[in-house]
């Protein structure tokens, strides 16, 4: 199995062509940056205005937990069904908001009380500790939800090429259609070395976002998040 395996990924013929796996693996990953990027347009402020205020934070648990039972096949066979057509992406789009909601309403309340409140003394106004202390402060977390649900939606992508979207689950389901094992486990291989690639990337663009002084203090000062008490 594992030379049919090298083999089926060695031959250029599975490389090239409308149906080849650079095509389908490009046509992958745009479908999770659209899903993500969508996403984060609104999971991102709303994550933002619920963790700076405190209010709806019962809503952000409630909802995620929701939202992540929802069955992946179901959803995307459902909207693919009613709107027909791309606009099934939509369920990829559904499925990534919690996690980056989730992350950004964990990272403004994991803000340690000691910065806003020497962003209160110094007479900063709500909207100012929100974009220059809460923020940057919470970028760590945040990403760590863009993370996760680039995660997601890399598996679940795969599932949406039943409904004819494409991508590398294409590659998988037409392997499983014909019974060819050594394409549906290339294909399987694939996405999850394009989701570690995709993932490092992430890694490397928080290394990049989140400021200097903002990962030496989380790891120097152990500042604790607001609405914790110090124990004594």
């Amino acid at each position: 199995m594992i030379t049919d395996i090298a083999a089926w990924l060695l031959d250029p013929s599975n490389w090239t062509g409308d149906e080849g796996v650079l095509r389908q693996a490009w046509l992958h990953l745009l479908y999770c940056l659209f899903a993500v990027c969508a996403a984060a347009l609104f999971a991102v402020p709303l994550g933002l205005y619920i963790g700076h205020t405190g209010r709806g934070s019962v809503f952000v648990v409630g909802f995620s937990n929701a939202m992540r039972a929802l069955p992946t096949l179901g959803l995307v066979t459902g909207l693919a069904v009613l709107f027909r057509g791309s606009v099934a992406l939509a369920a990829l789009v559904v499925l990534a908001f919690p996690a980056v909601l989730s992350g950004t309403y964990a990272g403004v309340r994991a803000v340690p009380s000691q910065a806003v409140d020497a962003a209160k003394g110094m007479g900063m106004t709500s909207k100012q500790r929100l974009w220059q202390v809460e923020l940057p402060n919470a970028l760590t977390l945040l990403m760590g939800g863009v993370r996760n649900a680039m995660l997601q939606v890399m598996a679940t992508t795969a599932v949406a090429a039943y409904v004819g979207l494409g991508g590398l689950g294409q590659l998988l389901i037409e392997g499983q259609t014909i019974g060819r094992y050594d394409q549906m486990a290339s294909a399987a291989i694939l996405i999850a070395l394009l989701a570690v690639l995709v993932d490092l990337a992430l890694a490397g663009l928080t290394w990049l976002l989140v400021p200097r002084g903002v990962t030496l203090t989380a790891a120097n000062t152990g500042a604790r998040p607001r609405g914790r008490r110090k124990q004594r």
